[in-house]
């Protein structure tokens, strides 16, 4: 349910008609500025946080900390979301460099970034990595996978080819309903706009639910209250009663299929409000918007998906 003014409001519905159904899935709520880190090293801290098809690797790293990835099997994204934070990314041979407040997609194979200065940056994978998922602090809600999802099917190759791929973050203030920018690589689907410094208005919230994939809400800044619903089924000792999380920065919410959920952003502090929607594989609704995926000119739609497959929503 969106309110008229919401971007979402228009997006391509379902093939033949609304999908419903329930689950018994728990949300995963891991606060990053408070849980235990998984990794506490030279590098730095870092954390990991999955749903059903990607994971989040949240690192505060120290200066002179490198992050490499061998034998990678599949295509990741590396969001440096802060600016005066130096890099560079090397992947089968080639190299970049930026100063931060930029998106990375790395290639399968090899690779590796490297932060002189440091800084917060965030990995993001699809599952089809079994070192990543067994570190995992959430790990044992998906021992059994979310049978509310179908199996994981990446999206074409870019037909230029796999490389590194580098992407500047938009800047200034986000608008009142904004959705985007987006970017997509085979693997993930990133919805990162900028900085809110507003509290979201509590007459426009968005509740909504996805049928068959769930969603990643990454908070970089600032403080939220994400309201979830689980749908009721006929079985009276399943139902969940309502959540509504207050959280703050940094933090991932996994939040799975099926439950109806919106996401309400709190007055904000110094640094304003700022959360990205991460979604494993693209979503086709999404892509199908003209304008709103970035790099949507570099990585193709799956043609089955354009020949009458249902439009997620």
């Amino acid at each position: 349910m969106y309110d008229k003014s919401d971007p979402r409001a228009s997006l391509a519905a379902p093939k033949g008609g609304a999908q419903f159904g329930t689950t018994q899935m728990p949300a995963s709520i891991c606060r990053y500025y408070q849980d235990s880190p998984v990794d506490d090293d030279a590098n730095g801290r870092g954390w990991y946080t999955r749903g059903q098809n990607l994971v989040v690797h949240w690192i505060e790293a120290k200066p002179g900390a490198a992050f490499t990835r061998t034998a990678q099997v599949d295509e990741y994204m590396v969001v440096v979301p802060d600016d005066d934070t130096p890099y560079e990314a090397t992947a089968n041979g080639e190299s970049v460099r930026g100063e931060g407040h930029q998106l990375l997609i790395v290639p399968p194979g090899d690779s590796k970034i490297s932060l002189p200065k440091g800084g917060r940056i965030a990995r993001i994978f699809s599952t089809q990595s079994p070192d990543l998922n067994a570190k995992c602090s959430n790990a044992a809600t998906y021992a059994q996978p979310d049978p509310s999802h179908p199996p994981f099917k990446p999206w074409p190759a870019p037909p230029a080819g796999y490389k590194l791929r580098q992407y500047e973050l938009q800047r200034g203030e986000r608008a009142p309903g904004q959705i985007g920018p987006m970017w997509r690589c085979t693997t993930i689907m990133l919805s990162f706009p900028p900085v809110s410094r507003r509290a979201r208005d509590a007459t426009k919230l968005s509740p909504h639910s996805h049928y068959d994939f769930d969603q990643c809400s990454l908070i970089f800044e600032g403080n939220y209250i994400h309201h979830l619903r689980w749908p009721w089924s006929s079985n009276k000792h399943e139902w969940r009663a309502d959540e509504h999380i207050e959280i703050g920065s940094p933090s991932v919410t996994i939040i799975p299929a099926r439950v109806i959920h919106t996401s309400e952003a709190q007055a904000p502090g110094p640094k304003g409000n700022r959360m990205a929607d991460i979604f494993a594989p693209p979503r086709l609704d999404f892509s199908l918007k003209e304008g709103l995926v970035r790099n949507a000119d570099e990585y193709p739609i799956p043609e089955e998906s354009l020949q009458g497959e249902p439009t997620k929503r």
